[in-house]
């Protein structure tokens, strides 16, 4: 890396975007991880939906007892 960078004709926000979606990584354990593969392959489904799928859950049973 350079010591001194010119930054005289840099545009502030030039790659911002307001709009624009933030997707987050989910990292999960190894042994939740292969659980959840094995269930979704004996369903011939992504492994995303079926994590989407019992975590939409999880807030609804959340707001319930909530």
């Amino acid at each position: 890396m350079k010591k001194e960078y010119d930054f005289s004709k840099a545009e502030q926000g030039k790659f911002y975007r307001p709009t624009a979606d933030l997707e987050i990584p989910i990292y999960l354990n190894k042994e939740v991880k292969t659980y959840f593969i094995k269930r979704a392959s004996d369903k011939n489904l992504d492994l995303d939906k079926v994590i989407n799928t019992i975590l939409e859950k999880e807030m609804n049973l959340l707001q319930i007892i909530g």
